[in-house]
């Protein structure tokens, strides 16, 4: 088959503005905001840096059981605003949606409303502009707006989650409309995170995690690494937080400490190992604070947490391999964690560029 054979349909829409807007809006294909018109040439340009037949199968995808192509990827590629260089990042995402740990269908249809977060790490975020630095959650650059974005509109348009019909989201996140950031590798203490998995410092990855919700916690009195945790930790303990009632399933956080944050935790001699296991010991809550109340009657705990014993301490996590820490963010001493889901995994994917 020709690599630049196009196999979706056409449809013929009149060459206005307006009139191609409203038109993917009456079709369900929008997340609200204005998209690029996916138009055949479009298509193929996306398509054609990657140089792999547009046929080519990524998988099967719930819970609409429909199959991936790289031409469908392509076509949300384009409608989110992607750049074609853009587009290995963006079928990487899609990789790691698919991959079985990360569970889409149930991560993106419960009442819970979880956002897919987009990591990437590598040469391939500076080359791109993806913005690990100052602002990164939020607006103003194209790569981490398009990418976040073509994911969201694959799980709409592809998996069929749509609000309302099987996505259930009570509230929802404004992350689902993008969420993707660079880890800031020049600031970090640390190796960067594909390096701590094994990459070499040459590869790219995506990270992918579903959160719940984005807790941004400001420690600029002390500067201590230590009292950055404790202040850390303090704000993970708390009530109406689901992960605490989903430790036996794997729920994740995922910690986001600013360069200025990372520098103080290192230099109180701390790696990432020894902040993930501070957070897994430290971040508990008694049982006798989450008993009767919350997600309660929907509890999954492993078998050693003693439910007979009130005073029985409740971890964030199962293990300490459950907290993901980044670097990322620009000056000012503030940090995040996400919130995880306990019906997903964090999962990762080697970015694949083309030969």
């Amino acid at each position: 088959m020709n690599p630049l054979t196009i196999q979706s349909r056409r449809v013929d829409v009149a060459a206005d503005f307006d009139a191609i807007q409203d038109y993917y809006e009456e079709q369900g294909w929008t997340d609200g905001l204005p998209v690029v018109p996916a138009t055949e040439a479009l298509v193929r340009k996306m398509l054609l840096a990657y140089g792999e037949d547009p046929s080519t199968s990524l998988g099967i995808v719930q819970p609409r059981n429909a199959p991936v192509t790289l031409e469908k990827v392509a076509i949300n590629a384009v409608m989110a605003g992607c750049r074609p260089e853009h587009f290995p990042v963006v079928v990487a995402a899609v990789k790691a949606a698919l991959q079985p740990d990360f569970n889409l269908a149930s991560v993106q249809a419960t009442t819970g409303g979880a956002a897919p977060a987009v990591i990437v790490n590598g040469p391939i975020a500076r080359q791109l502009g993806i913005n690990g630095d100052s602002g990164c959650f939020g607006p103003g650059y194209r790569a981490n707006a398009a990418i976040g974005r073509a994911l969201r509109l694959f799980v709409r348009n592809v998996a069929g989650l749509v609000p309302g019909e099987m996505d259930k989201a009570t509230l929802a996140l404004p992350a689902r409309y993008t969420f993707c950031f660079a880890e800031n590798e020049e600031r970090s203490p640390w190796e960067p995170r594909h390096v701590e998995l094994g990459l070499n410092p040459a590869a790219s990855m995506v990270t992918l995690t579903g959160v719940r919700g984005m807790y941004t916690i400001m420690e600029s009195t002390s500067p201590t690494g230590i009292q950055v945790l404790r202040t850390l930790v303090g704000s993970i303990r708390t009530i109406g937080f689901s992960n605490y009632y989903q430790t036996g399933t794997g729920a994740q956080i995922t910690l986001v400490l600013c360069p200025e944050h990372a520098a103080e935790i290192h230099a109180s001699g701390l790696s990432k190992q020894d902040v993930r296991e501070y957070v897994f010991q430290n971040a508990r809550m008694p049982l006798s604070r989450l008993k009767g109340i919350a997600h309660y009657g929907n509890r999954n705990w492993p078998a050693w947490i003693d439910e007979s014993d009130p005073d029985t301490m409740v971890p964030i996590v199962r293990a300490a391999a459950d907290v993901v820490v980044v670097v990322a963010g620009g000056d000012g001493r503030h940090s995040a964690w996400l919130a995880g889901w306990g019906v997903t995994r964090v999962v990762t994917q080697e970015i694949e560029l083309p030969a």
